[in-house]
């Protein structure tokens, strides 16, 4: 039996502006709300579904990616002034050595949720 992970909810503040912001950083495409969610289509089997929330609690979210699409998402959250780091418990520090890869990032949205890119070793 193969099991993907189809899609996956993700609270916000304003789904919208969460998706918009996810897709820019990420190098990704959003097409416009779908009901009450803002989806994102990461690749062929996944799509992140960000839903307003009053109180969103933030999500820990973690993504390998191969090292030319790293250095994008690093280029883009340079270039949006978005603080990011290579620890859960300082998210700023603006190091990208990752004990788990090669390299990798963390970085808040403005919903509290943190994501992770990672760069396999």
């Amino acid at each position: 039996m193969t099991i993907t992970l189809n899609h996956t909810i993700v609270p916000a503040r304003d789904n919208e502006e969460a998706a918009r912001t996810f897709a820019e950083i990420m190098g990704l495409r959003y097409e416009g709300p779908n009901r009450h969610f803002a989806p994102v289509r990461v690749n062929d089997q996944l799509t992140i579904d960000f839903m307003t929330v009053d109180g969103a609690p933030g999500h820990h979210l973690a993504f390998d990616t191969d090292p030319d699409s790293f250095d994008a998402i690093l280029v883009r959250l340079q270039r949006l002034g978005i603080a990011y780091g290579n620890d859960p418990a300082q998210p700023d520090n603006g190091r990208t050595d990752h004990p788990y890869a090669a390299r990798g990032v963390l970085f808040r949205d403005a919903s509290g949720n943190l994501w992770e890119v990672m760069s396999p070793r």
